[in-house]
């Protein structure tokens, strides 16, 4: 089966369920198929421009492997009523937190503890932490209003930090940066007040030091490297290196990209982009398709949360709303920080741009996501009409 069957049979599924279920097509489902899909074609348009200008390897076939396993944890995630996964929200943190102790036993990988082998492939426990973390928190705060209080914050924030402490000493701090904003997120959703929200974002302002004390070396270079970054001169060196090839790279591809007006230079050293294909493939869709294909990426991405965030707001179950809230502040922060890095207004995390990257423990993560959020999508709480959240009344 090709890549456009492939496609092409995601989309038929998503679309004809609701109507083999009785019930009319809510449209967000199929606005997040479309985009989902347009994302990954303009993923494998990027992972095979770096086929081409790299010296070895050739992701972009693996990346189509992957995404018939992405498309099982999709449709897996989709098919079980998501409130019956209630029961499995706690036991499958604890499992990713086992998990997340276990890599410190197996050998580092480029310097870092990330992955357990599984002998045919690596397993990337960090990026399974990410969705077992949505589904405890959003049980953990469904049917409760302590939460309301500033000390019914403590639990939720012990919840977070234990998972981003794990996965900070990795190290891997781009993972990481990914469980606040979600907590803020599915807080906000929740009903908790705004001096509360408030005081939790000063209180994790007031913990960046403690932070900053456990990083390591490389972690802190490339903090300071988006501080210290020139943009004239000769190519900068160490980490430096990373942030100056990534612009120059989207520089390199002008208005409209290589692919309508050609290479502009004739050396190879130029189009040398370390990680090209996973961290910076945002670059490499900018060097083919130019300004245009760069917007694309942006628009996708906002028309995806935003119908992400529709769905979230017409379903009448608090369990599904914070699910798919919560889903919606990964993706969509993984994303704005991917971005981010690759221009110079973040660190250079380590953090792959949803659906796009090569890499299979981030493609199927993010797919397992998508269908938790089109699961919450079919099935709104038996109305589809929304109403305000069960605690937003209270003062």
């Amino acid at each position: 089966m090709s890549l456009r069957h492939l496609l092409i049979s995601i989309f038929k599924v998503l679309y004809f369920l609701p109507m083999h279920q009785g019930r009319s097509i809510p449209w967000t489902l199929v606005a997040i198929s479309l985009l989902t899909m347009l994302l990954l074609i303009l993923g494998i348009s990027g992972i095979s421009r770096g086929d081409e200008l790299a010296t070895w390897g050739e992701y972009a076939p693996r990346q189509t492997m992957w995404m018939f396993f992405a498309a099982f944890a999709m449709f897996g995630s989709l098919f079980v009523p998501y409130r019956q996964l209630k029961e499995w929200a706690y036991p499958a943190l604890v499992a990713t937190i086992v998990l997340l102790v276990a890599v410190y036993f197996f050998p580092p990988r480029n310097g870092a503890r990330r992955w357990i082998s599984l002998g045919f492939m690596f397993l990337q426990p960090s990026e399974l932490a990410k969705v077992a973390y949505i589904l405890a928190i959003s049980r953990y705060l469904m049917f409760r209003e302590n939460h309301r209080t500033f000390l019914g914050l403590v639990v939720p924030f012990l919840m977070t930090c234990l998972p981003v402490l794990l996965i900070l000493r990795e190290p891997d701090l781009g993972t990481s940066l990914l469980f606040f904003p979600v907590l803020f997120a599915v807080l906000f959703v929740a009903g908790a007040k705004f001096r509360h929200l408030g005081a939790t974002l000063l209180a994790g302002i007031a913990v960046l030091p403690l932070l900053w004390s456990v990083m390591s070396v490389e972690q802190k270079s490339r903090v300071t490297t988006v501080f210290l970054q020139v943009d004239e001169g000769e190519p900068q060196t160490g980490d430096g290196y990373h942030l100056w090839q990534s612009k120059q790279m989207l520089a390199l591809g002008g208005v409209w990209g290589s692919s309508v007006t050609g290479m502009p230079l004739d050396d190879p050293a130029a189009y040398r982009l370390p990680a090209g294909r996973t961290d910076f493939v945002f670059c490499l869709i900018g060097e083919k398709w130019g300004l245009p294909g760069t917007l694309a990426v942006l628009v996708i991405f906002t028309g995806f949360c935003l119908s992400g965030l529709q769905i979230a707001a017409k379903t009448r179950d608090p369990f599904g709303r914070l699910i798919a809230t919560g889903v919606v502040a990964m993706i969509g922060t993984q994303a704005l920080i991917n971005m981010a890095m690759t221009v110079g207004l973040a660190p250079i995390t380590g953090l792959t741009l949803p659906l796009l990257s090569y890499g299979g423990s981030s493609l199927v993560t993010t797919c397992l996501g998508i269908g938790l959020l089109a699961n919450v999508a079919l099935r709104p709480g038996y109305d589809v009409a929304g109403q305000p959240f069960q605690f937003a009344k209270s003062a």
